[in-house]
């Protein structure tokens, strides 16, 4: 795990982004695995900013985890968050981008299909993730046991209190999101933090100390791990 300390949240956006663009440009095709939420926002319009940098027909993207039952034109939803800040300004065509169905009927049988994108399509080339205020990344919580691959995912205390869904007039109970062997299968992790609230968690992540109570701990299993930290808010 290679950890790069920011002084600035720009910082932070300006050297992630930077990575990204020459990882992406490194390869004729990438299959980019996209989280959502605050963390990588700054990141993500940087890279519409540099948009020229970045060939979209050699880009495809693969999102992270979804809200289940949580229309996917909703704001809160992930679906929304990546149209909004990544597939368009990108240009990414309909036909490269895949990612969960929030309304899919059946579960288990969605979780199957990127499952199988995944066996055909695979492994990511490039994973941006999050970290919960719990340590969890995609929707894989702490419990006794992680799951290796796409699954739906009962959701913690914390995550049902994430600022994207509390105020969504939703009842949530679950998620759908790629499992830690998914993850880890990627060539390359990125993960871009920022702010107080996350320094507790981030501490007891660079104990590197690894627990399934911790999901973010499996990322020292990794060979290529890169963490931008910032502890400032801004």
């Amino acid at each position: 795990m290679q950890i790069t300390r920011c002084t600035t949240v720009a910082e932070l956006n300006e050297l992630a982004s930077e990575y990204i663009i020459n990882d992406l440009n490194s390869r004729p095709k990438s299959l980019f695995c996209t989280a959502t939420g605050n963390s990588p926002t700054g990141i993500y319009r940087l890279l519409a900013d540099k948009k020229d940098l970045i060939d979209p027909n050699g880009l495809s993207l693969l999102k992270l985890d979804e809200w289940y039952n949580l229309p996917m034109d909703h704001p809160a939803s992930c679906e929304y968050y990546l149209q909004q800040y990544m597939i368009r300004p990108l240009g990414v065509a309909d036909e490269n981008y895949t990612g969960f169905d929030a309304m899919a009927k059946d579960p288990a049988e969605e979780c199957k299909r990127i499952n199988d994108f995944i066996a055909a399509r695979g492994p990511i080339d490039i994973c941006v993730l999050g970290i919960g205020l719990n340590g969890h990344i995609g929707f894989n919580e702490p419990a006794d046991f992680l799951q290796p691959h796409a699954h739906l995912a009962v959701l913690s205390e914390t995550s049902l209190n994430h600022n994207m869904i509390k105020s969504s007039g939703v009842e949530m109970k679950y998620g759908l999101t790629l499992g830690v062997a998914d993850i880890l299968q990627s060539k390359k992790i990125i993960l871009p933090v920022f702010g107080k609230n996350k320094k507790e968690i981030m501490d007891r992540l660079f104990e590197g100390k690894i627990s399934s109570q911790l999901p973010a701990s499996v990322l020292w299993l990794h060979p290529d791990v890169t963490v931008f930290y910032c502890e400032n808010d801004n």
